[in-house]
This record gives structure tokens, sequence and C-alpha cells, in this order.
């Protein structure tokens, strides 16, 4: 649970971030985007090219498609120049590849393009080896703030480890303040118990104390209250952390709702300029797949009319963002056409796929038509994989937060079947390890992670062996 607990509490600290916190996060977040930009434009002139519109234009897309940097700073980071190669791969092929596309690769010269490719993450690699070393005494010279921590149970005491473990904030928990018995809390680490809440005040003009965090659950309203009154004559910074690490955290922010301000608990990743930024994403890569895919289609629907009776298509009811249902697209890989209130999962060896049908089953040539879904806004590119309404009613009711998944759109790919959770769920325990994986996609989502999820996809298109 403890984990569970500063996991919660980490995702929190994402959206409200006190003193050198918030200078770091910044710095953090434009960094490595900052650098590929910068390395463009030191390219062109280094190979005598003045910077002109094309060059502004992929600085721009560059920046968008890495803002904000997820690599963090720290010392002896493990996998560090593999991480930041792939990311950065990531971004290059997806460039590259509209640049083909659209046909506007040979407007710029290839030794400024090869120059850029190599030194971007070599730049980027020397920052982050040097940024824990320079940070750290920069932002030393502001000096170090003190805090106490009001609550010393499991979210207290992980409140007080954060702040300890984070190299980048200069600040000390000197102490906790806790109403209950030393027998009831147990061992506390990290600082001394001072004493009770009511103590709390006098402390705090006595020791100069520069910020407090109310680690308090939110039952104890009253004494929030009093001591919030007991506050107003000194001048420490106050922040309430809230005790909600009980709850399936999804994208946990502070914000403000009709001008009064709410925490986020369960909340889709793809609110303001994040849902803009997925939805071109998701008409550009559609539009491209399609272009790029329409002999393929072409020949497959050729191919399913001339080996069997009925219709090209199979289409599917299934469930959508926020739970509404859509139609699913599918070249028809069965001799059958469930969508009843009761449909069988195809099984490996299942003797309604027709010989046909398991080779484009196998080759996910059977999710092409899809990309039409996705260019009519019913799904993603990339996200939880739509089950059949019938699954959906069932799996519901056995499976704690099932539902959260449809706070996005579904996707004709996703971090669950990168990650072997794909094809036939035979047991519960297996549908419940693809909701984990469609979760865990919601919580840490980037325009990054999608193109990884797109990339890996590509490359197990051909040797996936539960696709069947």
């Amino acid at each position: 649970m403890a984990d569970s607990r500063h996991g919660t509490l980490s995702q929190l600290q994402a959206q409200v971030r006190t003193g050198n916190s918030s200078l770091v996060a910044l710095i953090k977040a434009l960094v490595d985007p900052a650098i590929a930009v910068a390395c463009l434009f030191l390219s062109s002139i280094a190979w005598g090219h003045p910077l002109g519109a094309p060059e502004m234009i992929l600085g721009v897309l560059t920046f968008s498609l890495m803002y904000p940097s997820t690599v963090p700073f720290r010392h002896h980071q493990h996998g560090l120049v593999r991480q930041l190669a792939s990311n950065w791969a990531i971004v290059l092929g997806l460039l590259v590849m509209f640049g083909l596309a659209i046909d506007v690769v040979r407007v710029f010269d290839q030794n400024v393009l090869a120059t850029w490719a190599i030194g971007t993450p070599v730049a980027q690699t020397v920052a982050h080896l040097v940024s824990p070393y320079i940070l750290p005494r920069l932002i030393a010279l502001r000096g170090e703030t003190t805090a106490i921590v009001i609550g010393a149970s499991g979210l207290g005491q992980a409140m007080a480890r954060s702040i300890a473990d984070d190299p980048y904030n200069k600040t000390r928990v000197t102490a906790f303040f806790d109403d209950r018995e030393l027998e009831r809390l147990g061992e506390v680490t990290g600082a001394p118990i001072a004493g009770r809440i009511a103590e709390v005040a006098n402390f705090v003009r006595a020791n100069k104390i520069d910020q407090i965090f109310i680690a308090l659950p939110m039952a104890s309203q009253p004494r929030i209250l009093k001591l919030l009154d007991d506050l107003r004559d000194t001048t420490a910074s106050i922040y309430f952390v809230p005790d909600i690490f009980m709850y399936d955290i999804i994208q946990a922010r502070i914000d403000t709702f009709a001008g009064m301000p709410v925490v986020a608990v369960c909340e889709t990743p793809f609110h303001g300029t994040m849902g803009l930024m997925k939805r071109l994403s998701d008409i550009l890569i559609a539009t491209a797949a399609v272009i790029l895919t329409a002999p393929v289609m072409l020949a497959v629907a050729i191919a399913i009319k001339i080996t069997m009776p009925g219709p090209v298509l199979f289409k599917q009811r299934r469930y959508g963002l926020d739970g509404r249902e859509i139609i699913v697209w599918k070249f028809r890989s069965m001799k059958v056409a469930e969508d009843g209130a009761n449909v069988k999962q195809a099984t490996k060896d299942d003797d309604r796929i027709t010989p046909l049908g398991r080779f484009l089953r196998r080759t996910s040539l059977d999710e092409l038509p899809q990309f039409f879904n996705v260019l009519q806004g019913r799904m993603s590119v990339v996200g939880p994989r739509p089950h059949a309404v019938a699954h959906n009613e069932t799996y519901r009711k056995l499976i704690k937060g099932y539902m959260i998944r449809h706070k996005v759109k579904p996707g004709i790919t996703g971090w669950a079947q990168i990650n072997g959770a794909r094809g036939e769920t035979e047991t519960v325990d297996k549908m419940a390890m693809r909701i984990r994986y469609d979760l865990e996609y919601l919580r840490n989502w980037s325009l990054r992670m999608d193109l990884y999820i797109v990339l890996r996809t590509a490359l197990q298109a051909l040797r996936d062996p539960q696709a069947y």
C-alpha cells in the first residue's frame, strides 16, 4: 500500500509544484525539444544554409512532437542513452515518414539532416549528464527552506520522503505534528514528532518555518479549519495534500471548475491542447495509412469477395468514448458475422475463421478499415482496443475500473497489445491484465508514447503469435 500511496502523491506533485520544483519542471520539459530545434538551426548554419521558412516549420513540428520532455534529470541514470536515442528515433521516424508522404524531404540539404539526426541525441545526452551537477548548485544559491508536515500517517511520511528524495528541492522537513499517540502511529521516519496539532502555530512562528504540508484525512475537516485559522498570522506557505491515495488515480491534477478549485482524480488525458494534438496526430497518421495501404485494401477486398459469400466488411457494435455505442469496421475474416447479446471470442484454430481470414488476422490486415473509423472521429490510432458490447456488459461487472478505459476513444492498437495482452481472453485474469495496461496508458499518455506504440505495432504485425 505504501508504494501505491507514494505513486499517487507523485502524480499530484506533477501538477502542484512549489518553489524550485516548478523551475526544474519547466527546464526538464523544455530541454530536449529546445536542444533538438537548436541543433537543427546550428546544422543549417554550419553547412552554409540560411534559416528559412522550411527550417522554421520543421523546428516547430519537432518541438511540438517532443514537448514536454519526459526523461528525468538523475545521477547515474540507467539506460539514459538508450532512452534518449529511442525517443529521438521515434520523432525522427515520424518526421521522415510525413516528409516522404508529402514529398518535402528534398527541400532540405541531406548534409544538414544527417548532422541534425546524429548531433541531437549526442547534445541531449551531454545536457542530461551535466544537469544533475549544475542545476542543484544553481538552486542552492537561493538557500534552503524549512517545512513541517501535519499528520504522520503513511501519506504524511510519503510526502516527507518525496521532498527528501528530490535533489532539486532544497527543502528540509524539520518535524511532524500529529494528535495520535506514538503507539498508534508506529515507526515514523524522516523527522521527529514535535507535538500535537494545536502546537503548530507557535512552532511555526518560533522556528521561522517556510512551508506547511497538511496531510490529514478529509474526515478531519474541523481540525483542518481550526489549524488554518491558527496559522493566519504566520507567513508560511500552506499546502493541503489530499488524502485520496485509496482511489485508482487517472490523470490527477489540480484545476478550477466554474471558478471553484477542484482535484481531478479520474479524467481523460486529452483535455485542452492535448486533445487537439491527439486528434491532429490521428488525422495525419490515418490519412498517411489510408494512402499507403489503399492498394493492399483493394486487393484484400477482392480476395474476400472471391473466396467467400457475403459482405466484405464486418461491422460490429462497440463501446466508444464515454461508453457510447459506435460501429467499428473490419475486413471480414469469419464465415459468420456475430453481433448479438452473446458473442464468442475468436480462439486458436477457430473453425469459424476462413483460411484467408486467418492470414488477415495474423498480419493485422483485417484492422485496416478502422483507419476510416479514425478519420470519422469514432476511434483513435492508439488507445484501448474496443470490445464487443456483449463482452463489455460481462466484464464491467467482474473487473474493477473496467469502464475507465472508455474515458478515451478506442484505438486500432494500444499499450496492452504491444505488451502481449492481445488475442483471446478466455479467463477473467487475462482480461484484467489487459485492463491494467489500458489504465497505465491513460495515466502516462504522451504523443511520444503513441508514436512508440505505432512503431512497435508495425514491427510486431508479421510475427505476433497471439494474432489468430
